[in-house]
């Protein structure tokens, strides 16, 4: 399902109707919002790639021709929800007020646990475990019922847990275990799915011989397939889902048909698997390019698209800037994440690692 059309004119196909009302109570200065935050994330995403290129970074993970599906998600939560992401949620992350140089130190292998979600939106840590975070999502929403803030009727107060996985991800053990469990415990969360066309190297279509969002009638959810590439459809239908979550109706699970344009990190090779027609086809589909092209026939004028690209522009280089001056952590750090409070093995080698340190300091 879609709200706009390959070239941006509002048009909503059947299966949008009963979303099109949440599209259209959008205001022009929330769907422009939508692309400034699609062309920082991009902005964000290239620069990266970049540094990791340059020998700055260890890994990247590229979100490049996601950005509509992870922005109308992310801009579809409230301030109390929970996030759980995989590890190529850059939009999401930002969204939800998260630094993004906090994800430049994941991948630059400079810290373990890289931030703190209650200080920033609620958004959980990069989990590289293909999966694994769709268990940690349920049992997180099932701890928000067991703390009664959910369904209580005060839409302003009720919670519920958004998480993401791609396609891949669906064949994994966890997810299906985390789908068991949230249907069973009718949790208040949405599960999903960036179904970007490839696990690695794996087609979809030969991961599941139906769509994925057919999937979740088989564990007894509602399952919704929406043009991934559409933000405005993104948005309206993880509202939609996630309001029926925080009112005790159960979870749901979306599907977001969209494509990875990029490998699937930088470790990556897709000219091995794809083709080039392929990747071409998809390219002029670029969400960033619909979202504009509706918003130039509301009337938005170019000096409005200029601002958007110098602030990614400058984002890209606030982030270069800041990840060339990072200085190595010291190695002491590599004890404050192992327990939540103070333990006395931990403490032990502390103190052995500070004793080693200050005789080695002596010798010199």
């Amino acid at each position: 399902m879609s709200v706009l059309d390959e070239h941006g004119a509002f048009r909503p196909s059947p299966a949008a109707e009963q979303y099109a009302d949440r599209a259209l109570a959008l205001t022009l200065d929330e769907r422009v919002g939508f692309l400034r935050d699609m062309v920082r994330t991009r902005a964000f995403d290239v620069g990266a790639a970049n540094l990791q290129r340059q020998g700055h970074l260890a890994l990247w993970v590229p979100s490049y021709g996601q950005e509509a599906a992870q922005v109308g998600s992310a801009r579809a939560t409230r301030p109390q929800d929970s996030v759980f992401p995989a590890y190529r949620e850059h939009a999401v992350g930002m969204i939800r007020g998260l630094d993004p140089i906090e994800i430049i130190r994941m991948y630059r292998g400079t810290v373990h646990g890289a931030w703190d979600p209650a200080a920033n939106g609620n958004f959980h840590q990069y989990c590289l475990v293909i999966g694994s975070q769709t268990l940690h999502a349920t049992g997180y929403a099932m701890g928000v019922q067991f703390d009664g803030t959910t369904a209580t009727g005060d839409p302003e107060r009720d919670e519920a847990v958004i998480v993401y996985f791609g396609d891949g991800a669906t064949s994994q053990g966890d997810s299906n275990e985390a789908l068991v469990f949230a249907a069973s415990y009718q949790t208040p969360q949405v599960f999903f799915i960036q179904n970007n066309h490839w696990a690695i190297s794996v087609p979809v279509e030969r991961q599941s011989r139906v769509p994925l969002a057919q999937r979740a009638t088989g564990f007894g959810l509602p399952g919704v397939r929406l043009d991934g590439n559409d933000v405005l459809a993104s948005y309206a239908v993880t509202a939609a889902l996630l309001d029926d979550a925080r009112a005790g109706r159960g979870p749901a699970l979306i599907e977001a048909l969209t494509y990875r344009i990029g490998g699937h990190s930088s470790s990556d090779d897709p000219t091995k698997y794809r083709t080039q027609e392929e990747l071409e086809w998809w390219s002029g589909r670029d969400p960033l390019l619909r979202l504009r092209r509706h918003l130039e026939g509301e009337g938005v004028g170019a000096e409005v698209f200029e601002s958007i690209d110098a602030e990614g522009a400058d984002l890209a280089a606030d982030v270069r800037r800041r990840t060339i001056e990072m200085p190595d952590p010291p190695m002491s750090e590599m004890f404050e994440f192992v327990y939540t409070d103070p333990h006395p093995v931990t403490e032990a080698q502390h103190a052995w690692l500070r004793d080693y340190e200050a005789s080695y300091g002596s010798e010199q």
